[in-house]
Order: C-alpha cells, then structure tokens, then sequence
C-alpha cells in the first residue's frame, strides 16, 4: 500500500477529485508508524480507561518494545497476569489511567509486573470493527 500525500477536510468544499492528480510516496503504511519491526507488536484495546488520550474500545495498539521508557508514556505492561494499558509514572511506581473515573494503581515489589512497551500509535477501525472473541485462541 502507498500512501497518497493529500489534506483531508471533514467538511466537502469542492467538487475535484482529491486524488485526480497526486504522486505516491514510497513509504508504506507499515513503514510510517512501525520504527523497530523487529520489537513491535500489534495489540486490541478493551475498555474505556485511556480514551482520554484517544485510545478507544476496540482499536489497535502499535506497542514498540524498543522504545525507551520515559514517565507519561502510555505503555502495555503485563500486571498480576492482565495486560493493561496505561499511562506510567515510573518515579512513583503508578499506572495511570487517561479517566479520572479509575484511580492509578500502586506497583509494589510483590507485583507480577513486566513492562511489554511503548505504545506509538493507536488506529481506530471505523468499518469491520474486530471482535475480540475472534482474536484469542480458541
């Protein structure tokens, strides 16, 4: 796939077109949001915890396990055998969620933690939404 370098409005100001006459550019989707393929994985959000950094039920999490891990970063960890996504403060040990309707969670030393990555970028599915239930072993 190419990405075709256009500027899209949400509202419809004009009657061309859009791509009546673009160029490509040789990069591909892929290559735009995945800087380390070989330490990247792709994850499902589920829940409503983060949407106040814009990450929703139901999109994909881009999780680079490359990236270094700095306070703020909305990362994926593995916390007492769950995955959650949330933002870290690493100098006083918390999870934070982007709503202030869940309370941050305290990382003790007695904690099955690991850090999974850093979440670069999240894509929201707007048509054939995937259903979780399909995406985890049978």
């Amino acid at each position: 796939m190419f990405v075709i370098p256009i500027f899209i409005e949400a509202g419809i100001s004009g009657f061309e077109s859009p791509a009546a006459e673009y160029t490509e550019l040789g990069i591909s989707i892929d290559e735009l949001i995945i800087k380390h393929p070989n330490a990247t994985f792709i994850g499902l959000a589920s829940g409503q915890s983060m949407q106040d950094v814009g990450i929703f039920d139901g999109d994909l999490l881009v999780v680079d396990r490359a990236e270094d891990v700095s306070s703020g970063d909305v990362v994926v960890a593995s916390y007492n055998g769950s995955f959650v996504c949330k933002i870290i403060d690493k100098t006083n040990r918390l999870l934070i969620s982007a709503s202030k309707s869940y309370k941050s969670v305290y990382v003790s030393p007695e904690d099955d933690f690991k850090l999974e990555g850093v979440v670069t970028t999240s894509i929201r599915l707007h048509k054939n939404k995937i259903e979780l239930s399909r995406c985890l072993p049978s």
